[in-house]
């Protein structure tokens, strides 16, 4: 092996460095690489003869999702919506009980329209109200109907820490069985009751709509009968003719809000589209969960496939 080297005298750098090849190596091509690279690559049509060796798996496990997810359709419990239409009991009431009271309303400048919409939608979502709901209609039993016995008339659970309570059912019929959606745009208030049965469905949701305003009415008028009552006693201890006008001018005021809650049945909310007995169920769709289910079946059993074959591919290298 000869090798010369030196210094460029311009420059000051080393001269290249000419070596021969060493005995015993081999000069291996850049393209010779890259086609070894490329014989790893695995091609479509190579990978439809692998699912195409393992159809049987594929076939097999779409066949039983397939029949799981049919049999889930069938037997899942249908559920039906009742949905019952609300718009806020606002400049609505007044004509109800007479143009005159309506007037007086509005120049005491009082709103017809009762508590407030905020206020009755954060009643009708409350826990207390759902809880007055549940045991006004004992309805703890058919919540859990299989942890009641019927016979018996108790719970089959003999603990009572085990059995079911009010937090149950509250907790179940908020989340499960009562819906409340506002739109914003219109102010209209959609309230929805998902059972079993269509027509108590549409059967709770009339009720729960006239307890609201029921329960938003008295609480308006037992508010107004003791602001009345406190103005009338105040009245009757002063003979300041000044501080009895004062007074005077909040009795006015609060005279319509007492005669409003006394006389609108529809205090908070006024019914535009009753509840009614639905005839199709918003669960279970029993045609997508078949589909869907199929379809993760046929998937699952091609990832087996394609795995499986990975596998054995590196063990035999």
């Amino acid at each position: 092996m000869t090798t010369t080297s030196g210094n460029d005298e311009r420059g000051g750098r080393p001269d290249k460095v000419a070596q021969a090849p060493a005995e015993g190596l081999v000069y291996v091509s850049p393209g010779t690489v890259y086609s070894g690279a490329a014989d790893d690559k695995i091609s479509l049509r190579q990978i439809w003869q692998i699912l195409w060796r393992g159809k049987q798996i594929v076939i097999a496990t779409t066949i039983i999702f397939a029949l799981g997810s049919v049999t889930y359709a069938l037997l899942a419990k249908e559920i039906f919506r009742a949905e019952v239409l609300l718009v806020p009991a606002t400049e609505q009431s007044a004509p109800m009980i007479g143009g005159q009271l309506g007037g007086l309303a509005a120049l005491a400048g009082v709103s017809t329209g009762g508590r407030g919409v905020v206020e009755a939608l954060a009643v009708l979502q409350s826990r207390k109200f759902a809880r007055d709901f549940i045991e006004q209609l004992n309805l703890m039993p058919v919540f859990f109907v299989e942890d009641w016995d019927a016979e018996e008339g108790r719970w089959r659970e003999n603990d009572p820490a085990e059995a079911p309570d009010i937090r149950d059912g509250v907790k179940f019929f908020r989340e499960n069985i009562l819906k409340v959606s506002e739109e914003r745009t219109t102010g209209l208030v959609t309230l929805a009751i998902e059972w079993t049965d269509p027509g108590v469905a549409a059967e709770w949701a009339g009720i729960l709509v006239r307890r609201l305003n029921d329960r938003l009415r008295e609480g308006a008028l037992q508010e107004a009968q003791t602001n009345v009552a406190y103005l009338q006693s105040e009245m009757a201890k002063t003979t300041l003719a000044t501080l009895q006008e004062s007074i005077g001018r909040l009795l006015e005021s609060e005279l319509p809000k007492l005669m409003l809650a006394k006389g609108n049945e529809e205090f908070a909310f006024k019914i535009v589209d009753p509840a009614v007995a639905p005839k199709q169920r918003v669960r279970p769709k029993r045609a997508l969960t078949t589909i869907i289910g199929t379809m993760l079946g046929g998937l699952l059993g091609i990832f087996i496939v394609l795995v499986g074959h990975s596998g054995r591919a590196g063990t035999d290298s």
